[in-house]
């Protein structure tokens, strides 16, 4: 896997991430919804501590300035 993924990115997933979480544990989100975000949350903290998304490979996006 080769790195797709910025800091401002990945900063972002984890923020999206926590929202929802909070949302959830706050009872605001339930039923299949909070499913649903949930495993999106998952996804976006998975994919933020790799560094690397699969739907970013798929289309080629990349995100990660690259150091010369």
């Amino acid at each position: 896997m080769k790195t797709n993924m910025g800091s401002v990115d990945k900063v972002m997933r984890i923020l999206a991430a926590v929202a929802i979480g909070v949302l959830y544990f706050m009872h605001f989100l339930s039923g299949t919804l909070a499913v649903v975000l949930l495993v999106i949350a998952g996804i976006f903290i998975l994919t933020s501590l790799v560094s690397f998304c699969p739907l970013y490979a798929i289309f080629g996006i990349n995100t990660h300035k690259q150091v010369k």
